[in-house]
């Protein structure tokens, strides 16, 4: 039965067409098709590439390589570090007693001076003068007390004989102990007069090196209030002390005998060694930071070091020798990702990863001084060449073994 289809208007007659089973179901499944099949066709796509994804995942996540470290025996030391400056041992200052012009100087930067070597002079006239003048009144009240006393002679032998009133002869007496304390005073003034023309020459209280001169030829010194100084003399350049400032935290660690090294801008390749010598009580506070004078005491007999040089120091406030110990980096260690920082206190239980036989096996251990760089192992089972796990990584490619060890630190 074959059905035709008129664009007649038919429909709207009210007629009703009617068409076969058959037709009817295979139009309705390639609707069908038409409709679902794109969604089914992306859904299988996905599957198929999810599982291909997670196949290369896993297999290159299979594929762990560690980065070890050997346990080994050496020292563990505990630094407190400071600044400081390179000075002599002993410096003496070297001033004036008595105002005046410079005459001469006879020292200058670095000349070796030895204890009482003239190193310059102050115009010596006006000190010369006034020694001249009151050796005159020495010498006039000098005479003046030789005529009282034979003048005394005279009148005593005079009032023995009644010739002369026994008043008369003491007053005589009163005349001559006057002249004696004219004479003292005078004396007196001549030795001061003597000692202000010596004090014109400047020098060297000490054997040592002029490493400071603060004067110059014609210039006029002042010595009314307070004492210029002219020079400083380092008394021994082979032996000097750096004086640091160490901060109050590290103060309760730090004692007389500790070892120190320093280093200093001008031997930047060079470690000089050195011992704490004083530990200073006396604070010194600036902006509410508070530090303290260590002193550590240096070998110089190179003279390398020249005073005023800023030193960067390490004072060794706590160390262990021939301990066993292991790197910090294996105790911050877990697998699979990054330990936190070390926080346990000294004496207490931590734990590393240890590689034997290809396999990474956690080991307990008690930590005892940290450096910053190595850990001291006080127990544990641990033995001096194991290696422990520092870090790992990933073969992204899967052509690693699992397990396999990567190149050590």
């Amino acid at each position: 039965m074959s059905v035709s289809f008129d664009a007649s208007p038919r429909e709207t007659r009210g007629e009703v067409l009617q068409f076969p089973a058959s037709k009817i179901s295979a139009r309705r499944m390639g609707l069908g098709l038409r409709k679902y099949w794109p969604i089914g066709t992306t859904v299988a796509v996905l599957l198929v590439a999810g599982a291909g994804a997670l196949f290369w995942f896993l297999g290159a996540k299979s594929s762990v390589q560690y980065i070890t470290a050997e346990v080994t025996r050496g020292t563990v030391s505990r630094t407190s570090t400071a600044t400081g400056t390179v000075n002599p041992v002993l410096t003496i200052i070297v001033g004036s007693y008595v105002s005046g012009v410079i005459q001469d100087i006879y020292c200058d930067y670095n000349t070796h001076v030895q204890a009482g070597q003239v190193c310059a002079r102050i115009d010596p006239r006006p000190y010369q003068a006034t020694l001249d003048q009151y050796s005159g009144q020495l010498a006039r009240d000098q005479a003046i007390l030789e005529k009282d006393r034979k003048d005394l002679a005279r009148y005593q032998q005079l009032a023995t004989q009644n010739s002369i009133a026994r008043q008369q002869s003491e007053d005589q007496g009163y005349v001559v102990n006057q002249d004696e304390g004219t004479v003292k005073l005078d004396q007196a003034l001549v030795e001061g007069a003597k000692l202000n023309l010596d004090y014109t020459n400047i020098v060297s209280p000490v054997d040592g090196t002029v490493v400071s001169r603060n004067v110059t030829g014609g210039q006029t010194v002042a010595a009314s209030f307070q004492t210029p100084t002219l020079f400083l003399i380092a008394t021994d350049l082979k032996q000097m002390e750096v004086d640091t400032n160490t901060s109050e935290g590290d103060m309760g660690g730090v004692k007389v005998g500790d070892k120190a090294s320093f280093t200093v801008d001008a031997y930047p390749q060079r470690m000089f060694q050195g011992t704490v010598t004083q530990v200073r009580q006396s604070p010194n506070t600036v902006q509410n930071v508070v530090t303290y004078d260590v002193v550590i005491g240096v070998d110089n007999s190179d003279l390398a070091l020249v005073p005023g040089m800023t030193a960067s120091t390490e004072i060794v406030v706590d160390e262990r020798d021939n301990v066993l110990r292991v790197t910090d980096q294996a105790l911050r260690y877990s697998p699979g990702g990054i330990g936190a920082a070390i926080t346990t206190a000294p004496g207490t239980g931590r734990h590393v990863w240890v590689l034997r036989d290809g396999k990474p096996i956690e080991v307990s251990v008690t930590i005892g001084l940290d450096d910053g760089n190595f850990t001291e192992i006080l127990k544990g089972d641990l033995q001096e060449g194991d290696r422990v796990i520092t870090a790992e990584k990933s073969d992204s490619t899967g052509s690693g073994q699992s397990g396999s060890p990567a190149q050590p630190l």
